[in-house]
C-alpha cells in the first residue's frame, strides 16, 4: 500500500517518517521523497496516528487524489533539480510527463489550479533554491551551478537569481558566510 506525504523533500524527512512507522509497528518497504510503501495493510487508527505525528513533524499525510497528483509533480520536479539528472536534451515538459505517466496539459492545469502557480515557476523556484544551496556549501564556482542546472550562462543564472531573490548571488554567498561567522563566534 502507499502513502503519499506533502513536504517530505529531504533526508531529514525520510527519517523522520521512517521513525513514525516504527514507533507504529509498520513495515514499510520503500520510503522515498514524498511516498511511503507500506508492507501489508493499515488500520484506519494506525492512519489517524500517523497523520497526527506527521502534522507534528510538519509534514503531512494526503488522502485526496489530485493532492497526491500535486506532490508528485514537485517531487519529480525536486529530485530532476537537486539530481541535476540530464535532462537539458529533453523538455521539462516530456520529461515530467513521461516520470508521472500521464498526459503533461492536464498536470499543468492541474497544478497551476492548486498551486497558484505555473509548473515552469515552481521549477525556476526549485534551481534557486538550489542554486542557494551550491553558494552556501561553497564548493563549486557560479559558472559550475549555472551549467550544473542547465543554464545558458552564469549571468542567465544570477539575472534569475536575482529576480527571484532580489539578491544576485556573491550578496546572497556574502550573507551566508557572515551568518556562519557569527554563529561560530557565539
Amino acid at each position: 500500500m502507499k502513502l503519499y506525504i506533502k513536504y517530505m523533500v529531504s533526508l531529514r524527512c525520510k527519517m523522520v517518517v521512517k521513525d513514525e512507522l516504527n514507533k507504529l509497528g509498520l513495515r514499510y518497504a520503500v520510503v522515498d521523497l514524498g511516498m511511503v510503501e507500506i508492507s501489508g495493510d493499515i488500520s484506519e487508527q494506525q492512519r489517524q496516528l500517523l497523520k497526527k505525528n506527521l502534522l507534528n513533524s510538519g509534514l503531512e499525510l494526503l488522502d485526496d487524489k489530485k493532492s497526491i497528483l500535486i506532490e508528485k509533480i514537485k517531487n519529480v520536479i525536486i529530485e530532476m533539480v537537486n539530481d541535476s539528472k540530464d535532462v537539458s536534451k529533453v523538455n521539462y515538459s516530456d520529461y515530467i510527463s513521461a516520470e508521472l505517466d500521464c498526459d503533461y496539459p492536464y498536470l499543468s492545469t492541474m497544478f497551476s489550479e492548486v498551486k497558484g502557480i505555473t509548473i515552469q515557476q515552481f521549477i525556476i523556484i526549485s534551481k534557486i533554491e538550489r542554486v542557494k544551496e551550491l553558494l552556501l556549501y561553497d564548493e563549486i564556482t557560479l559558472n559550475e551551478i549555472a551549467y550544473k542546472l542547465h543554464y545558458s550562462s552564469a549571468a542567465h543564472l544570477s539575472n534569475q537569481f536575482k529576480k527571484i531573490t532580489g539578491l544576485s548571488p556573491s550578496f546572497f554567498k556574502k550573507l551566508g558566510q557572515k551568518r556562519k561567522e557569527h554563529v561560530e563566534n557565539l
